[in-house]
């Protein structure tokens, strides 16, 4: 999604996005916080980027090519 203006950055909502919804989430100049609209996600920034973090750990290994090798003690 497009940032519709030069204020602060936007930052996807970290709930919405382990869930593969890509939603911004608005700031709240005079609370200081950031907020969603689809799940009701509230946080500081610090607390938003923690938990982009997180989702960042779930597609870790997306661009990472795995070979059988890697598997050889893996039985079904």
């Amino acid at each position: 999604m497009a940032q519709s203006g030069k204020g602060k950055l936007n930052y996807r909502c970290p709930s919405c996005f382990l869930r593969d919804l890509d939603i911004d989430m608005f700031y709240d100049g005079e609370k200081q916080e950031y907020h969603c609209i689809r799940c009701q996600f509230v946080g500081s920034e610090e607390k938003v980027l923690q938990w982009n973090e997180m989702v960042r750990q779930r597609y870790g290994y997306l661009h990472k090519r795995f070979t059988m090798d890697e598997f050889e003690d893996f039985t079904v």
